[in-house]
């Protein structure tokens, strides 16, 4: 049986480890030929060592950043050269700073931005006339439920780029609807790293305030964003755009019960 991607081309950035490697792993396995980068040499090599070895095709630029003039370009110019056309653009790769808001210095807040955000215009712009080309397809950008509501762990500029993230991926949908081309996001919340020592992205002071959360009871796999993504990229999402999907097992859910008010009496203080 024909995977769910058979014949498409996907470019999925920041493939070096985590939800990226999950996803070049698993579009290849449903069919599509990949196209990766991470700045992430021996990570990126990893991967697209793992795709060949499990049948599939991936070429790959490594080390490449994102923001960096000319990057996307020459992403989307070796998908052209390698396969003559692109069907699917995710927008995986970012690489946040987190600090509290008095805490964050203006430096820290543009490398956020500007690896959060503007990398996904730059993917988008360069990306936009190969996939018009080739008849349309589908662009999955990523997220992050700071975006849509406030957390206590020191995310500010985070949430301020992903919330971004959301509002450029409705602008596109409307933009590019009559070119074929469909744009979701995808929303995940806290995703786990088998890949990085420690298991997470970045070490963030959580605490006792995540496990009450996520209501399902654990935290999210790579595996769990990639389902969704798969979802997006293929045709079983043909008429779905300017959408988003949470992954948080519930964490937007939530909500911590009030205490009820007091019903004491005292000096000062009326009876009700």
């Amino acid at each position: 049986m024909a995977g769910r991607l058979e014949g498409k081309v996907a470019l999925i950035t920041g493939t070096a480890q985590g939800m990226g490697r999950a996803a070049a792993l698993r579009f290849a396995s449903e069919g599509a030929r990949i196209v990766g980068c991470d700045i992430n040499v021996d990570g990126n090599r990893e991967t697209v060592s793992r795709v060949h070895a499990n049948g599939g095709t991936m070429v790959s630029l490594e080390p490449l950043d994102l923001c960096a003039p000319g990057a996307a370009d020459s992403l989307v110019s070796l998908t052209k050269e390698a396969y003559g056309r692109l069907d699917v653009l995710y927008n995986n790769a970012a690489a946040p700073r987190f600090a509290w808001l008095t805490e964050m210095t203006p430096e820290d807040w543009q490398f956020t931005i500007d690896n959060e955000l503007s990398l996904l215009f730059y993917m988008v712009r360069a990306a936009v006339p190969l996939m018009i080309e080739s008849g349309g397809g589908s662009i999955i950008n990523v997220s992050s439920i700071a975006g849509i509501a406030g957390q206590p762990i020191g995310v500010f500029a985070h949430a301020a780029a992903k919330g971004g993230v959301l509002a450029a991926s409705r602008s596109m949908a409307r933009e590019l609807a009559s070119h074929g081309i469909r744009s979701n996001t995808i929303v995940p919340g806290m995703i786990s790293n088998p890949d990085k020592q420690g298991g997470f992205d970045e070490e963030l002071d959580v605490k006792e305030e995540v496990p009450p959360r996520i209501l399902l009871g654990r935290v999210g796999l790579p595996e769990d964003v990639v389902n969704a993504a798969l979802f997006f990229a293929s045709d079983e999402s043909s008429y779905i755009t300017g959408a988003s999907l949470v992954v948080d097992g519930g964490w937007t859910a939530w909500r911590r019960r009030r205490a009820p008010p007091s019903h004491r009496s005292g000096p000062g203080r009326a009876s009700r």
